[in-house]
């Protein structure tokens, strides 16, 4: 009896690897929203749902075009850097696509979706290589 094998480069399964890795980037996409959000004058301990209102649509965004691109069904490593950069441009404007609409309370003016590109993109790109490097060290 033949049984059939896929052998693609993509797996189904989340493991600990990609788990972490989702954490990480959720919590560094999250953490620098805030850290602008306070740099404007908000307050996260006062002001929890302006805080969260804030950074939900960038969450959403990255959320769901990782899920698109398939940023978690992949092996890993350095090679994911590129998909992570492109993935996080497009989550980006994803966000700020949500954040200027009816729903979300603030704006996209000049030059905030450069500032919020770039800095979480270095961000998420510093971390995910360290992490990479990371797990490369411990197989």
């Amino acid at each position: 009896m033949d049984t059939a094998v896929q052998t693609g480069s993509r797996e189904n399964t989340l493991d600990r690897k990609r788990v972490i890795a989702g954490v990480g980037d959720l919590v560094i996409i999250t953490g620098l929203v805030l850290l602008g959000n306070v740099e404007h004058g908000g307050n996260p301990i006062a002001e929890p749902l302006a805080s969260l209102t804030t950074a939900v649509p960038f969450v959403i965004g990255w959320l769901a075009v990782a899920a698109l691109a398939g940023v978690y069904t992949r092996p890993g490593g350095i090679d994911d850097t590129r998909l992570t950069a492109v993935a996080w441009i497009a989550a980006a404007n994803v966000g700020l696509m949500i954040r200027g609409s009816p729903l979300f309370e603030g704006g996209t003016t000049w030059p905030f979706p450069i500032v919020i590109t770039g800095t979480v993109l270095v961000a998420l790109l510093g971390w995910r290589l360290g992490y990479a490097l990371f797990i490369s060290r411990t197989r």
